[in-house]
This record gives structure tokens, C-alpha cells and sequence, in this order.
């Protein structure tokens, strides 16, 4: 057994790694190092495909054996060697370029030429330098921003670090590769992480190693005797899925996403932890999420190819006409015009052919100045202005964040003003993500009220009975209040589930001085909710969760947590209450709830059916509340199938989706919550701009269809005066009908749909209407949409252009180091226009 520790510095500060072992299974395309006596023998019999992978601590021989990736990542356009090759490839793609070229050519052979090659060698060499300039900056540009937010100035790069290293991390440092956390300086194995660079969310992600292997610590020795093997999927592109079973000490341990540093995340609020290398390189997932480096080509660059295409054209019949006029001449009158040329003896009159042809060219050479060789690069002048004007144009600077608009590429400028079709996601795009508690329906009952029934608005409850507060929480309704004053259990159990059925994790700074850390606006805001109503959430443990109901502590046995995701629509936990009470809490949307609800249910929900209506009308976000009283004998059998289900490779989503599906039957209604989320600043007055300019917009949610219009009315995407109103569901009809249907269209508002449907309705307009379309969101759920054929890494907010451009741009507030992927880079909508 050998242990490893070179030093790296990391901006300044060193950083150790460890190194362990692996091997891998035979099954996709994979590349990697082959050992010098067997370098000779390279064949496409050792390009092997990865079915899964094993990577074994301590044996690093052995997983060499293997070719995994290293941590070596090319990201530039261009090297050294390269550069010129590439480079000289995409210009004379040009047609003006190619066309020099030939002319170049033609001027070398002296029977046609009366001009000599420099009068077209230089021009041409001039615009090629020119443009290559150009294009190099461009890509040292692009690297450079790179260095910077990839590895922070870093002295030394981290491609040595191999599969199956364990590598130090410390607080603010860049995550190098995927890696599996093993242990952390935080209790219980935790770590906070900065995702921005993978999804566009700034808000901080929670992060836990297995409880076994938190135990190392930072105990070096320890960490060296680890002698663990995981068995995991092959490399791919999915950021919120991993896949995985740790075999250490006779034993096994499922492994998710939540085990998983990704490379480009963040190390916050942690000041060390350590992990084990599982992907490197180009094997990583956010490197298997960039699309390759392809030649952009924008409209303006196809119409002036065509362009040059008709010049040339009528060139060609110049060259025609003038040489069959001097055929004709040259036999008519004289053959005067051949002292001009250096032919080594005249043609006879009887090759009147010949000297038509010969003169065709000579014409062809002196008339090349009708294709003008400085149109591209006036063209790159002008882009390469209009990229400084954008980057100095105050009107477009954003003051609270301090972040001006820039343009990252000189290329791409003028498709900002070619597009027909754009596409947006409502929330944290036309909204602000910044969600507020507002009203809630609990048995029945509806809560927040901002005006009582005599029009007069209520005053702000006072929460001064509640020592954990947040001051800054308003609510409008003092009835809640009392209700929970008077342990109403219906009420006292919302509220409880709101504290219980989260990931948020709790920080405190003081004593009571509480901070949320929540993965999503929504799930802060219900657990904020929560606190000040008396029933606070104050920390958890792979284990349990600690409440303050009503100022007494209470701790409940966390025993699963069925995640939320696209598909399911909601989340579960199961908890052990002090009284050996075994629960199940659930939130969602309202359908997906519905469905699983007891038939004793059925009046409760069209009560709460309705209230749920009148929320989505006032524009607001709602959720379902249901719980279940769990057999204890029943619950410990499926907990046995859970566990195992969770440890296979094959088939364990599907697996696991079953279990989930078995013991989320039956739930008793408890109500709904309602939460506001805000329009974000110069949405109205952008959308009307667009509207004028004939642009027609598409907004795609997952959102009932009641909050979808109500924020289409607030702005201004809808309008009373509107005659042409198309909104679908989730649910379609035929492709070409729903086409034709929505293209007549002012607005489009498709609610209810998924992930993946976003970005089927995004591809459908792309293919069947051949337009520039631009699609805008902000998050990991509009990924799908944003990357729709489009060569885009990175799922910040921003936007593509279709056809053969692609502009990512990035708008809204969240996700700043995610416009490293970006062209432009735009922080706030803009509606003034001159």
C-alpha cells in the first residue's frame, strides 16, 4: 500500500490528494492512456464501451490497466498547431475568399494573365490575417474567462489528478473533477456547495457523505487504509442523477446524487472535505454536457455568400459576353488585342474557339474587382464595433448587481435582431424567484386574507409570540394565529409537515439567529412559513429532524425521504414521532396529489379544489398538503424492499418509482399552500417592445393553467382586447395541428408541461418553421428547452438561437458564473428602445 500526497496550489493554497484504485467494466466509448508495450498494438478493438464502472481504493495499477479518462480538458477552439489549418478551413467556407483563391490561381498562368499575382496576393493575404486576428482573440478571450472562473488563477492545473485520487477541498475552492464526498470539517459529513456553473442557481446545495465514511475525517491515515469499491453507471450527461453502491467492510451503501460533488461546483461555508475521484476529464459531467466546438454562421453571413455567388454570376457573364465580342471582333478586324498577352506564337483563325476561351479568363482577372474582397472584413470591423458598443452602452448596465451587458463574441451581433419565436419559462425568468408565503386552505378553511368583508385591508399579524421569527415575515391574517393557539390539529399538523417535508438545512449563526439554506425558493419560503407559526425547524441529521413546536423541542426519527422530481411532482418523508408514531408527509402539485388521496377525501377536495382556483388566479404558486398514518409491521417490510432496491444497478429508478408509488396511496388531505412570486423588473415594458416588433411569444410552465394566464395578464403578454388566445396543457394534440393552431397565435401559454415537453415544443417550431427562435430560463428543469439542438453547455439564464447560430444569453438575476458558456451576457430585462 503506497500513499500519495503531492501538493497542488489552488489559488495559493495547497492541496493534497491521495490516490486510490479502480477497474471498469467493458461497454461505452471510452479513450484513455495505453501503457508503452502496448502502445504499438492500438486497434478499434481497444476503443471498449463502459456498461458500468468499478473503482477500487488502493489499486491504482490496476485501474490504469482500464484507459479511464485523465483530467486533462481542452476547451479552445484552437491550439498552436491547429490554429492555421482550422483556421484558413472555416475562411474559405467564404465564398468570396474562395473565389480570390481561384483567382490567385488563374493569375499564375501567364497565357491568360495581364496582371501580375501580387495585385491579388496581397488583398487576399491582408483579409485572411485580418479575420484570423480576429478569430484568435476571440478563442484567447473565451480561455481566458475560463482560467479565471474554472481554476481561479490556480498556478498549477489539476490534470494530473486521476480516477480513484482522494482529493482535499477547501472552502471556495472549484470542485476539479466528479467526485464522491467522503467527509467534510461540517457535522455529519455535510457540505455546502455553489451550483451556478452547472444549472445557473446561486443559492447554496446541500451536500452529505455516507455516515460510514464521514467517519474518516480528516485523519490522513485512515483516509489511506480506505480500501472501499464503488460500482457505478457509466459517464453521461445527467447533472441530478448518479447512480451508485459503495462495497467497504462486508457491506453496501446506495449512492445518489446527494453523495456527488460535480465538477464546477463551489465548495461554500465548509472549510475542507474530502472525496473520491469517480469521473475525470472529459468524463465528467459537465464535460459531457458541452457540445463540440462548431463553425457559427449567421444569416447575414449566408446572404452575403449568396450575394457574392449573383456577383460572381453576372461576372461569368461579362466574361462571356466581352470574349465572344472580342471572338468576334478579333476575326472581323483585327487580331490587335494579342500583343496584350504573352502567347509564344498567334493563334490562327481557324482556333477562334480557343482564343474565346483563353479570353474569357483573361476578362475573368481583369473585371475580379467586381467581387468586392473587403466585404467580409468590413462586415468584422462593424461587429467587432457594435460587440464594444454593447459592452459600453450605460442603458444597459444593471445597478443593483453591478453587472453591465457584455458580448463575448464578435461574430453573432446582428441574429440579436432575426428573431420570430421566443420562448420563456415563468419562474425565476419573468418572475423573480423570490417566493413569499401568502395563503394557505387548511381543512377547508382559506387564510390570508389582505382585506377583510368590509374592503378594509387586515393588519400584519403579530408573530412577537414566536421568540424564533423571522422579522421580516408579514402575513395579513390573525386568524391562523389564533387557530394555532388553540392547537386546532389540523392546522397544527400543516404546519408541522411544512417543517418536516423539506432538504433545507439550518444554520445558526446566534442563538436563534436562524439561516435557511434551501435548494429551492419554494421549500425556503413553506419552511420560513413554518417557523414563524410556531413550528421551527432547527437542524437535522442523517437521522432525525429537530422541531420547536410552540416553543418545545421536539425530535422525530427521519426513517427515508422519497425525493421530488419532474416526473413525480412531489415529495415525500416517513418520520418516527417521540410516540413511536410512524407518518408520512407529502406535498405536491394538487393533481398528482388528488390522485392518491382516500376516498373519505372527496368533499375536503373539492373545497380545497376551489381555493386552490381562486390562488392560481391571483397568479400565485400553489402546493398540496396530504399525510398517512403508516402500518408499523407494513412499513418495516417495505423498508427492506426500499433498501435493496436502492442498492441494484439494474433498473433502480423504476424500482424505486414503484416503492414510492406502493406507499404514497390513501393520503388524508390537509390543505394547499399558496406562495407569490413577484414579476421581475421591466418584464411588462419588454414583452410590449417585443409585441410591437411583431415578435411572438411562447411562455412554457409547469404551473396550473390559472397562475400561468394570470401572470400572462400581468405582463402584458395577454390583453382583454385579445381575440387570438391559444393555451394548451400539458396534454397535445397532433403536432402539425398544434403547430398551424398556435402560429396564428399573438400569444402562446403552454402550462402544465415538462421538462422534456418544453423542449419538444421549442424543436417543433425550430424544425417545421425554420426560425431564428430564442429560448430563455433559468434553471436545471429548462435545460432541455435551452439545449434543444443547440450546442450550449450551460443551463443559466439564457438563450439560444436556432438554425445553424446558437446565442446562449443569459437575463435573469441567478446564475452569473453560468455565462461562461455564454455569447452575451445580458442581467436585467430592458424595454427602452431608441
Amino acid at each position: 500500500m503506497r500513499l500519495h500526497l503531492p501538493n497542488f496550489l489552488y489559488r495559493g493554497i495547497p492541496v493534497h490528494r491521495l490516490q486510490l484504485h479502480g477497474q471498469c467494466r467493458r461497454k461505452t466509448l471510452g479513450y484513455g492512456r495505453r501503457s508503452p508495450d502496448t502502445m504499438a498494438s492500438w486497434s478499434n478493438s481497444d476503443i471498449h464501451i463502459e456498461e458500468e464502472r468499478h473503482v477500487r481504493a488502493n489499486d491504482r495499477n490496476y485501474n490504469d490497466k482500464f484507459f479511464y479518462a485523465d483530467n486533462h480538458i481542452k476547451t479552445s477552439k484552437y491550439n498552436v498547431f491547429t490554429f492555421l489549418p482550422i483556421n484558413l478551413f472555416e475562411q474559405f467556407q467564404r465564398v468570396a475568399n474562395a473565389y480570390f483563391l481561384v483567382l490567385l490561381i488563374l493569375q499564375l498562368i501567364p497565357e491568360i494573365s495581364s496582371l501580375p499575382w501580387v495585385t491579388t496576393t496581397v488583398p487576399l493575404v491582408m483579409v485572411l490575417v485580418i479575420t484570423a486576428v480576429k478569430d484568435a482573440t476571440d478563442d484567447y478571450v473565451s480561455q481566458l474567462w475560463a482560467l479565471i472562473i474554472d481554476y481561479g488563477l490556480q498556478n498549477e492545473k489539476w490534470m494530473n489528478v486521476r480516477v480513484g485520487d482522494i482529493i482535499k477541498l477547501e472552502n471556495n475552492q472549484f470542485v476539479a473533477a466528479d467526485i464522491l464526498l467522503l467527509s467534510s470539517s461540517e457535522p455529519y459529513g455535510l457540505c455546502y456547495i455553489e451550483t451556478a456553473e452547472l444549472d445557473g442557481e446561486t443559492n447554496l446545495k446541500v451536500r452529505q457523505a455516507l455516515t460510514v465514511t464521514s467517519e474518516l475525517g480528516a485523519d490522513i491515515l485512515k483516509l489511506a487504509e480506505f480500501n472501499g469499491e464503488v460500482i457505478c453507471e457509466a459517464p453521461n450527461n445527467k447533472l441530478d442523477k448518479f447512480k451508485g453502491t459503495l462495497y467497504w467492510r462486508g457491506s453496501k451503501f446506495p449512492l445518489d446524487n446527494e453523495k456527488m460533488l460535480l465538477r464546477g461546483c463551489v465548495l461554500r461555508n465548509t472549510d475542507w472535505c474530502f472525496g473520491m475521484v469517480i469521473f475525470a476529464g472529459l468524463q465528467t459531467k459537465l464535460m459531457q454536457n458541452c457540445g463540440r466546438t462548431t463553425l457559427k454562421r449567421t444569416s447575414i453571413d449566408k446572404l452575403m455568400n449568396t450575394l457574392v455567388l449573383w456577383i460572381f454570376g453576372f461576372l461569368v457573364c461579362m466574361g462571356v459576353i466581352l470574349a465572344i465580342g472580342n471572338t468576334i471582333w478579333e476575326q472581323e478586324v483585327g487580331r490587335s488585342f494579342q500583343v496584350y498577352l504573352p502567347w509564344e506564337r498567334p493563334v490562327s483563325n481557324n482556333n477562334a474557339v480557343f482564343s474565346g476561351f483563353l479570353t474569357f479568363w483573361s476578362y475573368i482577372i481583369i473585371l475580379n474587382t467586381v467581387v468586392p474582397i473587403s466585404l467580409y472584413v468590413s462586415v468584422e470591423v462593424i461587429r467587432l464595433g457594435h460587440s464594444y458598443f454593447i459592452n459600453w452602452d450605460g442603458k444597459m448596465y444593471y445597478g443593483q448587481k453591478d453587472t453591465p451587458a457584455e458580448a463575448r463574441t464578435t461574430t453573432l451581433n446582428e441574429e440579436l435582431g432575426q428573431v420570430e419565436f421566443i420562448f420563456s419559462d415563468k419562474t425565476g425568468t419573468l418572475t423573480q424567484n423570490i417566493m413569499v408565503f401568502n395563503k394557505c386552505s387548511i381543512n377547508g378553511n382559506t387564510y390570508g386574507r389582505f382585506f377583510s368583508h368590509f374592503g378594509l385591508q387586515t393588519a400584519c399579524v403579530d408573530f412577537s409570540f414566536n421568540p424564533l421569527s423571522d422579522r421580516k415575515f408579514t402575513f395579513h391574517d390573525s386568524s391562523l394565529v389564533e387557530a394555532i393557539k388553540m392547537e386546532e390539529p389540523s392546522v397544527q399538523e400543516f404546519f408541522r409537515l411544512l417543517a418536516l417535508c423539506h432538504t433545507v438545512m439550518s444554520e445558526e449563526k446566534n442563538e436563534g439567529d436562524l439561516l435557511y439554506q434551501a435548494q429551492s425558493p419554494d421549500e425556503g419560503a413553506l419552511v420560513s412559513a413554518a417557523r414563524n407559526f410556531g413550528f421551527v425547524f432547527r437542524s437535522r441529521t442523517p437521522e432525525t429532524i429537530t422541531l420547536y413546536e410552540m416553543g418545545t423541542a421536539v425530535t422525530y426519527q427521519l426513517l427515508a425521504i422519497l425525493d421530488f422530481n419532474n416526473v413525480r411532482k412531489r415529495m415525500s418523508v416517513i418520520v418516527r414521532n417521540p410516540a413511536g408514531q410512524t407518518k408520512l408527509y407529502c406535498k405536491g402539485a394538487d393533481t398528482i396529489i388528488f390522485d392518491r388521496l382516500d376516498p373519505s377525501n372527496e368533499d375536503l377536495m373539492d373545497t380545497t379544489s376551489e381555493h386552490l382556483n381562486e390562488f392560481a388566479g391571483e397568479g400565485l404558486r400553489t402546493l398540496a398538503l396530504a399525510y398517512k398514518v403508516l402500518d408499523r409491521d407494513f412499513f418495516e417490510e417495505w423498508m427492506t424492499r426500499l433498501l435493496l432496491a436502492s442498492t441494484v444497478m439494474e433498473n433502480r429508478e423504476q424500482r424505486l418509482a414503484d416503492l414510492y408509488e406502493e406507499i404514497e396511496t390513501g393520503l388524508l388531505l390537509l390543505g394547499a399552500t399558496a406562495v407569490e412570486d413577484k414579476l421581475q423588473e421591466g418584464v411588462p415594458e419588454t414583452i410590449a417592445c417585443l409585441t410591437l416588433a411583431n415578435i411572438k411569444i411562447w411562455v412554457l410552465t409547469g404551473d396550473k393553467l390559472e397562475t400561468a394566464m394570470n401572470i400572462g395578464y400581468s405582463c402584458n403578454m395577454l390583453r382583454d382586447d385579445m381575440n387570438e388566445v391559444f393555451i394548451i396543457s400539458g396534454h397535445t394534440a397532433a403536432e402539425q395541428v398544434l403547430l398551424e393552431t398556435a402560429c396564428l397565435c399573438k400569444t402562446v401559454i403552454c402550462c402544465r408541461v415538462t421538462p422534456m415537453q418544453k423542449a419538444q415544443v421549442v424543436e417543433l417550431v425550430k424544425t417545421n418553421k425554420m426560425a431564428v427562435t430564442l429560448a430563455i430560463g433559468d434553471g436545471a428543469n429548462d435545460v432541455s428547452m435551452i439545449r434543444s439542438k443547440a450546442h450550449s453547455p450551460h443551463h443559466a439564464p439564457q438563450a439560444c438561437l436556432t438554425g445553424t447560430t446558437n446565442i446562449p444569453i443569459s437575463f435573469s438575476t441567478l446564475g452569473h458564473r453560468g455565462a461562461i458558456a455564454n455569447n452575451y451576457i445580458k442581467p436585467q430585462y430592458l424595454a427602452k428602445i431608441k
